[in-house]
């Protein structure tokens, strides 16, 4: 698909989301103008409508791993998926923040379809659909008296880096987070047998992770860097991994999308191998670059 096609489906988004808006509170399912390209309904949960939460699409029938289209829905748990690619049948569900995936329901493109949200039981299975953002945020930073660094032969602390916002700027925009979505499920937790080390040696089994893969020989070298008298980087690596073991969550829930922030209709393809390393792909359009959301 066409980076032109896409910018259009995303404006098109956009104009569904906009004219949802303004249709009467008594408007139901059963009144959506669902095109023969289009999947549309209600999604309510045990309380009634579930307002901003998504409603995803997702088939593996289009020749691609993966393809998945993502839309939010409105006050009234109003969705629409438009232009959905034919020739494939699609599994949907809903996620959402106090909600765990929903049951997957087959459809196809021109039906209307309600769809029923599951409530978390508890705040462990809420917090496992939080951006990884919640969870890396948990990471315990260096303190500030070890900043400004004195370098290898003082603290630790490299001398460039001048406060705690340089440390975590090392870590984050110019580090790890420069490729992973280090709090995604994946990372916040570790095994220890998969990787060689006994369940209580956290610290070997992060060395272990990190050495992993083609850019192995860096990311020992950055972490290495970052080796302070407290056990630097490595250590709140561990710390970080051993604390939600144990149970701790972030402190902070995130919000529902709220107006503007649900019109929005995401398309993804996943084509990449499993072992291929830059893997992510976005597509918007070379004369504007600026024309579609960030």
């Amino acid at each position: 698909m066409s980076a032109i096609r896409t910018m259009y489906e995303r404006l098109f988004a956009v104009s569904v989301a906009a004219f949802l808006a303004a249709w009467p509170s008594e408007v139901g399912a059963q009144q959506l103008r669902i095109g023969p390209s289009d999947i549309g309904g209600v999604v309510t949960g045990a309380n009634g409508p579930e307002a901003g939460v998504w409603v995803i699409a997702e088939t593996t029938g289009l020749g691609t791993r993966r393809y998945a289209k993502i839309v939010v829905t409105d006050e009234q748990g109003r969705y629409l998926l438009p232009a959905l690619p034919s020739g494939a049948q699609y599994n949907l569900w809903v996620r959402g923040f106090g909600l765990v995936d929903s049951r997957r329901v087959p459809a196809k493109p021109g039906m209307t379809l309600n769809l029923s949200a599951t409530v978390a039981p508890n705040a462990r299975a809420a917090a496992q659909y939080y951006p990884g953002s919640y969870w890396w945020s948990m990471l315990k930073i260096p303190e500030k008296g070890l900043f400004p660094g004195t370098g290898p032969k003082g603290n630790g602390m490299p001398t460039a880096l001048k406060s705690q916002a340089d440390w975590m700027d090392a870590i984050k925009q110019n580090g790890c987070g420069n490729c992973h979505q280090v709090g995604s499920s994946i990372m916040r937790s570790i095994d220890h047998a998969a990787l060689g080390v006994g369940e209580k040696d956290t610290q070997a089994a992060w060395m272990a992770r990190l050495r992993m893969g083609q850019s192995g020989t860096a990311m020992v070298a950055g972490v290495n860097s970052l080796m302070t008298n407290d056990g630097g980087l490595l250590g709140r690596l561990a710390n970080w991994t051993d604390r939600i073991a144990a149970g701790e969550l972030p402190k902070q829930k995130p919000d529902r999308p709220q107006g503007v922030e649900r019109n929005i209709v995401v398309t993804l393809w996943d084509w990449s191998r499993p072992t291929a390393y830059l893997h992510d792909l976005i597509g918007t359009d070379r004369r504007k670059p600026t024309v579609n959301g960030w």
